[in-house]
């Protein structure tokens, strides 16, 4: 496997799928034109939608969506691997997912994923999230080959979740994708660690995609796209929130040298769990 340019794409999706997806275009192009053969892009590339009526309105199966439409044309007109980060699916039974999909550079569809871990939380600035009340949760893993390397695919709050990431790595993928949509406070407080720490315990390369900035429905994003190398050094960043492109080289042979460093997938060992009876305290009322 030899070295391939990878780039992530950051955006600040808006409501309008046909304007996100001509957003996502001229960003591809010019990820392509600096000369990337696998691009990257964030979560929800198709819109970003709140109100659950505007939701229920906006968005439609996978064969006619206007985002996979244009990925697709994409990838097969640049001769690259496309990775539409994540954008919303009317699925079979009326349920929406949360999916990610790899296109070759014949246009093919080679792999879709559907976010497994659902953002249900309660911030501390009073924003709260039911993703769950919205999408329904995938329930299977996918690595697929991609340019060159084996790729694992994740979404946004799926970074919390390592044992994700680790059965990905377990299955060969020297390279993992977290195209994200972070919060703002979540952002600044978690995102770069946690993945530089899924790339050292993995011994691989990440690339991180992410929307940015305040979006037309309300929500404010972190940005920082991310492209991380096996050892944890950070090799390219959007520093800020504003929609651009980063590019960075990545070298599978790097994920190898890691891992043989390391061996930690290697040497790692099943284990049994003893939870021991909390201690009687003293004067405790019995």
């Amino acid at each position: 496997m030899s070295a391939f340019k990878a780039a992530a794409v950051q955006m600040r999706s808006g409501t309008s799928l046909e304007r996100n997806a001509a957003d996502m275009e001229r960003l591809v192009r010019e990820a392509a034109a600096q000369g990337a053969t696998y691009v990257q892009t964030p979560e929800m590339t198709g819109a970003m939608v709140r109100d659950k009526q505007a939701r229920a309105a906006a968005f439609t199966t996978e064969d006619k969506d206007v985002v996979v439409a244009a990925a697709r044309r994409l990838a097969r007109e640049l001769g690259i691997f496309l990775h539409l980060g994540s954008t919303a699916i009317l699925r079979a039974d009326g349920k929406l997912a949360n999916r990610a999909l790899l296109f070759s550079p014949q246009g093919g569809t080679l792999a879709s994923y559907d976010k497994i871990h659902m953002f249900d939380v309660d911030l501390d600035n009073g924003e709260s999230w039911r993703e769950s009340a919205a999408y329904e949760p995938g329930a299977q893993a996918v690595v697929a080959d991609a340019a060159g390397a084996r790729l694992g695919f994740a979404i946004c709050y799926d970074l919390r979740f390592p044992q994700l990431f680790r059965a990905e790595a377990l299955a060969g993928a020297d390279l993992l994708s977290v195209p994200a949509a972070f919060t703002r406070q979540t952002g600044e407080a978690h995102w770069h660690v946690l993945l530089r720490a899924r790339a050292i315990e993995n011994g691989a390369f990440v690339v991180a995609a992410a929307q940015g900035g305040l979006h037309e429905d309300g929500r404010e994003t972190y940005g920082h796209s991310l492209i991380v190398d096996p050892w944890g050094r950070v090799l390219a960043e959007a520093a800020h929130d504003e929609p651009g492109v980063i590019v960075a080289e990545i070298d599978p042979a790097q994920s190898r040298a890691a891992r043989a460093k390391i061996p930690n997938l290697k040497n790692a060992r099943e284990f049994a769990l003893k939870a021991a009876a909390p201690a009687a305290l003293k004067g405790a009322a019995s």
